[in-house]
């Protein structure tokens, strides 16, 4: 086996989001049953490792954690054509990044649901949709020479309110500039955000899944796309709204507890593609090593598995997400997780560019890591330590 020369576990990322680890105490209890049967069915989980297992640039070249110490959490602004761009000098095939619209239609990228900013020495918050597009870009840097935008803060979840400072700023920007400026070959995971503290009737939630349709028939051209969103009735919509790109749920796999029940479970999100015809799962991944026999289950029924979360940072943990069937993970440390996959999975080799993803067409594996039922179970054993 190839050297790990990234992060090892010790170097995970101090993130602003924190998941909590209410589950981990029955984890540790789960996994010793469940490392057996996992191991029998390693064979048919390794079904997924012969698609292209992909690496997606979080929110671009990562996100950014102000409050960490690990300086390159604050390289470059997060979702932002700079970001995007800096992300594709690496092998990564997707850039995931959050879009909503504004209050005049317009889909904007960007994460936090409320905006801050500093005005005559007293803190600002508005909601991001409820502002007019022009609005939004007078936040942060500006692209007109000479101007100057309001200054950009974040409040962090423990109350702080940080200013944005990066080591390379870029201004907010739309969706269609994403397409214009970004190069072609890089795929988009186009996350549809919604705020988890409101109610959204169909209607609404259809006028702001057109506005985001509407930019993407006319920029996409042949860029692979996936759509992903928390908001269950948001992304069945999505899928019933088109057929051009694939749906993919996104989920905690009960990690964090909701009142919405669909949102608790990998058992629940499978339910939720099966009846509404979505196309893929995407859980955190620490869902994934506390249940890893609900893989067999997604893979039975067809479904596509990426994961995010700070366990991605790990090429340990990336690793062996490969080996259990995982189709892709979304990280943060972009160069050092793409350099570790390059060193420790062997890709299958295409004349055409690689879109699985998007285009659902499976690959033959070029080699298929084998380990037998033994090694299985330990590594299986292994993994509460990192999820810890």
């Amino acid at each position: 086996m190839a050297l790990l020369k990234a992060a090892r576990v010790a170097d995970v990322p101090t993130l602003d989001v924190v998941v909590p680890d209410h589950l981990a105490a029955a984890a540790r209890v789960r996994l010793d049953a469940e490392s057996a049967a996992a191991a029998a069915t390693t064979k048919k989980q390794q079904r997924g490792a012969g698609r292209r297992f992909a690496v997606i640039g979080h929110r671009g070249k990562g996100m950014n954690a102000l409050a960490s110490p690990d300086r390159r959490l604050q390289e470059v602004k997060e979702n932002s054509v700079r970001s995007f761009n800096e992300a594709a000098r690496f092998a990564v095939d997707y850039v995931e990044f959050d879009v909503q619209v504004t209050k005049d239609g317009c889909p904007v990228i960007f994460h936090d649901d409320i905006i801050l900013t500093e005005e005559h020495g007293k803190i600002s918050d508005k909601r991001v949709t409820d502002l007019q597009l022009e609005d939004f870009l007078q936040y942060g840097p500006q692209n007109k020479q000479g101007k100057n935008g309001k200054p950009l803060l974040r409040k962090m979840k423990d109350g702080r309110v940080l200013n944005w400072n990066v080591q390379s700023d870029d201004p907010l920007c739309t969706l269609q500039e994403a397409f214009e400026k970004v190069t072609p070959r890089l795929g988009f995971n186009v996350e549809l955000k919604f705020d988890d503290h409101l109610a959204y009737e169909e209607e609404e939630l259809t006028h702001i899944l057109q506005a985001i349709l509407k930019v993407v028939f006319e920029c996409a051209k042949d860029r692979p796309i996936i759509f992903s969103s928390f908001q269950p009735d948001a992304a069945q919509l999505m899928r019933k709204l088109q057929s051009t790109y694939p749906v993919y749920f996104l989920t905690n796999g009960g990690t964090e507890i909701y009142a919405d029940v669909r949102r608790n479970s990998l058992e629940e999100a499978v339910k939720l593609c099966l009846s509404t015809g979505m196309q893929g799962i995407v859980s955190e991944a620490r869902a994934v090593f506390r249940f890893p026999t609900a893989i067999p289950m997604i893979k039975e029924a067809d479904l596509s598995l990426l994961t995010y979360g700070t366990l991605n940072n790990v090429p340990e943990a990336v690793y062996m997400q490969h080996l259990m069937g995982v189709n892709g993970v979304i990280v943060d440390l972009v160069p050092e997780i793409t350099g570790a996959v390059s060193d420790l999975i062997s890709s299958p080799e295409t004349d055409t560019e690689i879109n699985d993803l998007s285009s659902q067409v499976v690959k033959d594996a070029a080699s298929t890591p084998n380990f037998t039922q033994r090694e299985i179970s330990f590594l299986l054993r292994l993994m509460p330590e990192l999820v810890q």
